[in-house]
């Protein structure tokens, strides 16, 4: 078992002893994200760390889009509600990448690559893409990259 997953099960345990119901719903909504992606495929396998965090970034983007839509649609409560399980999700993920990190890593591959023009995105991404790692979603770098290539 990841390191991971079983900081999230005593922290579940923790939360429900502590009665903190967001942090507890939150938390089994992620375990079961986790446990549904090691029984999903044709094999059930159990999952790195690495692939915990994919899971919770998943979660994590969908808590986002559910507040903002939320918002939009003037339901301030359940907006909130959807932000207060993003903050606890973002406990467990990476420290997310600043703007001027995510341009530099950006023109590191850009050099790397030898890329140029807008063409060229994918060589790109395939050399962005193991450096940011869960450190910024993938639109944000995709943007990035068309800024700096000039598309």
């Amino acid at each position: 078992m990841s390191a991971l997953k079983e900081k999230l099960e005593t922290d579940l345990s923790t939360a429900m002893k502590a009665r903190d119901e967001v942090r507890t719903r939150t938390l089994r909504m992620a375990l079961t994200a986790v446990k549904n992606e090691e029984v999903s495929g044709r094999q059930a396998r159990t999952l790195s760390d690495d692939d915990v965090v994919k899971v919770l970034g998943r979660e994590a983007k969908k808590r986002r889009e559910a507040a903002t839509a939320f918002a939009d649609a003037g339901r301030a409560e359940q907006a909130q509600a959807e932000r207060d399980e993003n903050a606890v999700l973002e406990e467990y993920l990476p420290k997310q990448l600043g703007d001027a990190e995510l341009a530099a890593l950006v023109a590191d591959a850009i050099a790397e690559s030898g890329a140029a023009g807008p063409r060229a995105m994918g060589q790109v991404m395939k050399v962005v893409n193991p450096k940011v790692a869960g450190r910024a979603e993938g639109g944000r770098v995709a943007a990035e990259v068309r800024k700096q290539l000039g598309a």
